[in-house]
């Protein structure tokens, strides 16, 4: 069984850090959008924008339920990177005592 478990908690720890990135992503062209130095109204930037939204939005939803914003800051990619990685690192760990 370990034959298939570990390379599926490979692949599960992957999955995991791409989606850090794209939260990391989606944050920074929040930023550039807001500070002016990208439009929106250009076309492939509002289709990368809407898909960073649509990756990342659901999941930072749920987290500003219980997470309110500290003087304007939205603090929930910054909580959703800390689980994501608490997540990976598991699975890691796990990968790990498998093998």
């Amino acid at each position: 069984m370990d034959i298939i478990f570990v390379p599926l908690l490979n692949i599960l720890r992957v999955v995991i850090d791409l989606y850090v990135w794209v939260v990391i992503i989606h944050i920074i062209m929040s930023w550039l959008v807001s500070f002016n130095v990208i439009n929106v109204s250009n076309q492939f930037v509002m289709i990368v924008n809407n898909v960073l939204y649509a990756a990342t939005e659901p999941v930072l939803q749920r987290i500003r339920r219980f997470l309110p914003t500290f003087s304007g800051l939205d603090l929930s990619p910054l909580v959703l990177i800390l689980i994501l990685m608490f997540i990976s690192n598991v699975v890691a760990r796990l990968a790990s005592k498998l093998i």
